[in-house]
C-alpha cells in the first residue's frame, strides 16, 4: 500500500493541447467522469474539468497517470472540492432528466 501512495506522490501534472484538438493530462489519479462534452478526472493537483465536444479517450494509461483526449476543446477548469461538489449535482441532475 505505501508504495502506491509513494507512486501517487510522484506524478507531476501537466497539461498539454496541440491546436485545440488533442489534450494529454500527465499526473492523473482517476477518471471521476466522462461523456463527448466533459472530462471531469482527479489530478495530483487537484480535480480537472476539460469540456469540450466530440470528446473521446485516446490513450489511456492508468499505470503512469497519462490521458489522452481528442475532440475540440473548450475550457479546462481545475474545481475544488465545493465545486466539485456541484458539479457532481450537475451530473446526476443530467442523469435523471
Amino acid at each position: 500500500m505505501d508504495k502506491v501512495k509513494e507512486m501517487e506522490s510522484t506524478f507531476n501534472q501537466g497539461i498539454s493541447i496541440s491546436e485545440r484538438k488533442n489534450i494529454v493530462v500527465t499526473g492523473v489519479k482517476k477518471i471521476e467522469s466522462f461523456d463527448n462534452e466533459e472530462f471531469l478526472m482527479e489530478t495530483t493537483l487537484g480535480f480537472l474539468l476539460v469540456k469540450g465536444s466530440e470528446l473521446e479517450i485516446i490513450k489511456l494509461d492508468t499505470y503512469q497517470g497519462n490521458v489522452s483526449i481528442k475532440g475540440k476543446i473548450d475550457s479546462i477548469t481545475y474545481l475544488d472540492s465545493n465545486n466539485k461538489k456541484d458539479k457532481e449535482n450537475t451530473l446526476l441532475a443530467k442523469l435523471f432528466r
